[in-house]
C-alpha cells in the first residue's frame, strides 16, 4: 500500500513539472505604425547630448530622399508612464543612466513580434558613445523587424504571381492592389497607383560578370538604369523618358536580399525635359547558377508627400525575393 502511494505522489509531482515546464506565458499582440520607434527615456536626459545623439544617429534622415525623412519617427516615452498597452510598442528603445555601459538587444519581451534594445552607461557620455558605436547593429535590427512585420502583413492579400514565377524563375511577395503595367520577355513593371502618384517595382535580367569591380559596376548600373528608363518608362510628353538625376550624389554599397548577395544603389531619379522626380532603390542580385543579374528596382513618384514608407514598402518586395529551385 506505501509502495503504491509512493507511485502515485511520484506522478503527480512529475505531472506537475511537466505543466509547469509547458506553460507558454501569454504576450499580447504589439502594435504601432511601421517605422515608429518608442525612446523610453527621462525628460532631462532626452533634453541633453543623449537625446542629441539619438536624434542625429537612430532618428538620421535617410539617404536617397528628396526631403529629409528620419528612417525612425521617434517618440519619447518618460520612464514613469511606459507600462500598460505602453509597452506592446513593436520597437523600443530603452535608456538607462547609472548602470555598467553596454548595449543588450532583447526579443518580444513585452509583446509579441517586438525588439527592444536597452542603451545604459554611469555618465551621459558613456550612453551617447554606446550609441555612436552601435547605432549600424542597432538601426538593422529594428529595420530586420519591420521589413518582416511589413511583408506579414502583405500575406493578409498577396498578387498572384503565377506568371512571374515561370517568367524569371523566382518566387516574390507583393500586395494584391498593384497590377501589371508592363511584362515583356525580359522585363516587369508592376506599379500601384496613391493619391498623388505612383508606387512602381521593375524586375529584369542581365548577364552575370563576376570579375566587374565596385566601381564599375556602380557606373554600368546607372547606365542600364537610364537606357531601361527610356526603353520602357515614358514620361508625360512625347520624346520624354526616366533616368538618373546627375546633380545627386548616389549611394552605393554590397547588401543582401534575403541569402543572396547584391549590389545596392540609392538615388534619385528624373523624367528628361520635365518635372518630375522622386527616390528610388535599385538593387543587381547575384545569381551564378542562372549565370545573370536579378535586377529588382523600386521608385516613387509622390509630389508634395512623404516617401518613406513607400520606399520602405518596395524594400520589404524585393526582399521577399528569393531564386525558385
Amino acid at each position: 500500500m506505501k509502495s503504491c502511494l509512493k507511485t502515485f505522489c511520484l506522478f503527480l509531482l512529475l505531472s506537475a513539472c511537466n505543466t509547469s515546464d509547458n506553460k507558454k506565458v501569454y504576450k499580447p499582440q504589439s502594435s504601432g505604425n511601421i517605422n515608429d520607434l518608442s525612446v523610453v527615456i527621462d525628460n532631462i536626459l532626452w533634453d541633453s547630448s543623449v537625446g542629441e545623439t539619438i536624434r542625429s544617429t537612430i532618428g538620421a534622415p535617410l539617404y536617397g530622399l528628396p526631403q529629409d525623412e528620419p528612417q525612425f519617427s521617434l517618440r519619447q516615452i518618460p520612464p514613469s508612464v511606459f507600462s500598460g498597452f505602453v509597452k506592446n510598442s513593436r520597437l523600443i528603445l530603452k535608456v538607462v543612466k547609472g548602470t555598467a555601459a553596454a548595449t543588450k538587444f532583447y526579443k518580444d519581451p513585452y509583446a509579441s513580434p517586438q525588439r527592444m534594445v536597452l542603451v545604459s552607461g554611469m555618465t551621459n557620455q558613456e550612453i551617447s558613445d554606446q550609441i555612436i558605436q552601435n547605432q549600424d547593429k542597432i538601426s538593422k535590427a529594428f529595420q530586420t523587424q519591420e521589413l518582416e512585420e511589413k511583408q506579414r502583413r502583405t500575406k493578409k492579400s498577396v498578387f498572384n504571381t503565377t506568371s512571374i514565377t515561370k517568367q524569371f524563375g523566382i518566387n516574390i511577395q507583393f500586395p494584391s492592389i498593384y497590377r501589371i503595367a508592363k511584362q515583356v520577355d525580359d522585363f516587369l513593371w508592376i506599379r500601384r497607383d496613391i493619391k498623388t502618384g505612383t508606387v512602381n517595382l521593375m524586375i529584369y535580367t542581365l548577364p552575370y560578370d563576376d570579375n566587374i569591380t565596385k566601381e564599375a559596376l556602380a557606373k554600368r548600373v546607372i547606365k542600364v538604369r537610364d537606357s531601361i528608363g527610356k526603353l520602357y518608362i515614358p514620361g508625360p510628353v512625347e520624346g520624354t523618358y526616366m533616368t538618373t538625376e546627375a546633380a545627386y550624389t548616389p549611394f552605393y554599397g554590397n547588401a543582401k536580399v534575403g541569402s543572396l548577395n547584391s549590389f545596392e544603389t540609392r538615388s534619385i531619379w528624373q523624367v528628361k525635359d520635365a518635372f518630375m522626380s522622386g527616390p528610388f532603390i535599385n538593387y543587381w542580385i547575384e545569381d551564378p547558377v542562372n549565370n545573370r543579374y536579378l535586377v529588382a528596382e523600386g521608385f516613387v513618384f509622390a509630389p508634395s508627400v512623404g516617401k518613406r514608407d513607400y520606399i520602405f514598402e518596395l524594400e520589404a518586395i524585393i526582399q521577399s525575393i528569393s531564386i525558385k529551385e
